[in-house]
C-alpha cells in the first residue's frame, strides 16, 4: 500500500525538535567558548559566539519557508540556508567538543537524526534559487 510521499521536513513535531536543536547549538556555543578561552575572554566568546550563530541564523533566510517565519531579511538561495544551518551545528560540535566531548557527540547525532528526517525541505531548500533582485 502506498501512502504517498514522506514529508517530514515541515511536520510541528520535526520542527519542534530543530527548535531544540537550535538552543542546544546556542548552548554549546557559550559552554565551549567560555571553557576555550580563559577568564575576561572566556567571558566574551560565551557571549559573542552565541549572538554570531544566531544573527546568522535569523538574518539568512529564503523567502516563504514554511520551516520559519517565512520572511527574509537577507534573502538567499536555498543552498546558502543550508550551509548556514551546517555551519552553525558543526560549530556547535567542534566548539563544544571542548567543553563536553559527550554532549558534543549527542548533539552531532541528533542533528544528523533531523536532517535525515528533513530530506523533504532538504530537496525544497535545493530548488530554490537566488532571489530577482530587479524586485
Amino acid at each position: 500500500m502506498d501512502y504517498g510521499p514522506v514529508v517530514f521536513g515541515f511536520h510541528p513535531v520535526n520542527l519542534a525538535f530543530r527548535l531544540v536543536l537550535e538552543l542546544s547549538a546556542f548552548a554549546m556555543l557559550a559552554l565551549g567558548g567560555y571553557v576555550i578561552g580563559d577568564g575576561p575572554l572566556g567571558w566574551a566568546m560565551a557571549i559573542a559566539l552565541p549572538l554570531l550563530a544566531m544573527a546568522a541564523w535569523g538574518t539568512f533566510n529564503v523567502p516563504g519557508d514554511r520551516s520559519r517565519s517565512g520572511r527574509a531579511p537577507v534573502a538567499v538561495p536555498g543552498f546558502v540556508r543550508l550551509l548556514v544551518e551546517l555551519d552553525v551545528f558543526a560549530a556547535a560540535v567542534v566548539i563544544g567538543w571542548f567543553a563536553s566531548p559527550v554532549a558534543s557527540v549527542t548533539l552531532f547525532g541528533l542533528v544528523a537524526v533531523h536532517y535525515a528526517l528533513s530530506i523533504d525541505r532538504i530537496q525544497w531548500l535545493l530548488q530554490q534559487r537566488a532571489p530577482d533582485a530587479s524586485a
